[in-house]
């Protein structure tokens, strides 16, 4: 398989059009990503989309699982019956249960038996292994201690159908930073483990380097970077924009207070994080998860007729640079 230079979570619909739109001449392919969250067998906050429903409208793109396994996604489950229905409609699983089970063996064990899953329900699929920094850090001989240990416990037919693995050079997203200590030796390390075995290189969390440092990781070996709040950023930039430009502080209370509830914005924030007196900033991490709540369309969106043709521009513009860096 030739490497997919970019990976992008759908965090949006409009994310999602932006990429559809950007692929449509052929020139360029991004795979998409979508979380448990963002697109589930039963709905997730990205248009609210089912995994069947997304993967018939973005069907002419590659489509790839992020963070598959237990944990990852609204409730506290082992995340099989997600996986079961993922089976159906992606090209490639990321076998993610290192949230849940840190511990090597554990982890290991679990990556084991959801690739075996995956595989009696559809031969076809791919893989990702590993994960992100910010999850479960891994060391260069540690990853190699894991592709080592599924090569000698799965059939060699399913081995090998293991495409890529997760390398980490020190990314970590909090809020809307890369707060992680960028390493190109270690990028290097983990980049030759990846070659020696045969699997591509892929980093989690390439949002805010911009594409000349993310040109010069691909120049030292990478195959492929996930992006995702960078993008998803645009589109909440735009509609800030576009509030501040009609001078409304009343809707900008709004989209805060309905941002504010939602409560997603923890996630992404420190321990000492104000929302009352950092109003934009808890928006700018947030305001993608609302984009699909009745209300933000009713009494937010119906301001901006035009938006989603200007927010989709953005976010090719952006395509744009990382492909022509």
């Amino acid at each position: 398989m030739k490497p997919i230079k970019l990976f992008v979570c759908p965090s949006t619909k409009n994310i999602t059009d932006a990429v559809l739109r950007f692929c449509e001449n052929g020139k360029h392919i991004v795979g998409l990503i979508p979380t448990r969250r963002q697109v589930e067998w039963n709905g997730g906050y990205s248009n609210n989309w089912t995994t069947k429903d997304f993967s018939a409208y973005a069907a002419n793109l590659f489509l790839e699982r992020d963070h598959a396994g237990p944990g990852q996604g609204y409730t506290e489950d082992d995340g099989y019956e997600s996986l079961s229905r993922d089976c159906n409609y992606f090209d490639l699983i990321h076998i993610d249960p290192w949230k849940k089970y840190p511990k090597y063996k554990e982890g290991l064990q679990w990556t084991l038996e959801m690739v075996e899953f995956c595989y009696d329900k559809n031969p076809s699929l791919k893989y990702e292994i590993g994960t992100e920094e910010g999850i479960r850090p891994f060391e260069a001989i540690e990853l190699q201690r894991l592709i080592t240990d599924l090569r000698a416990r799965l059939k060699p037919s399913i081995f090998n159908r293991l495409e890529y693995v997760v390398i980490q050079s020190g990314t970590i997203i909090e809020e809307n930073t890369n707060q992680g200590s960028y390493s190109p030796h270690k990028l290097k390390q983990m980049i030759a483990v990846a070659q020696a075995n045969n699997l591509l290189s892929k980093e989690h969390n390439g949002d805010y380097l911009g594409p000349i440092l993310i040109k010069e990781k691909m120049k030292l070996g990478l195959d492929s970077v996930n992006l995702g709040p960078e993008f998803s950023l645009i589109e909440t930039k735009t509609y800030l924009d576009r509030i501040a430009a009609i001078n409304n502080p009343a809707l900008f209370e709004k989209f805060w207070r309905l941002c504010y509830d939602s409560g997603r914005w923890k996630r992404w924030v420190n321990d000492d994080f104000d929302p009352d007196h950092n109003k934009h900033k808890l928006i700018e991490v947030c305001g993608h998860y609302i984009f699909s709540h009745p209300i933000f369309i009713s009494e937010i969106k119906k301001h901006f007729k035009d938006i989603d043709k200007q927010i989709q521009t953005n976010i090719i513009h952006i395509l744009e640079s990382y492909y022509n860096a």
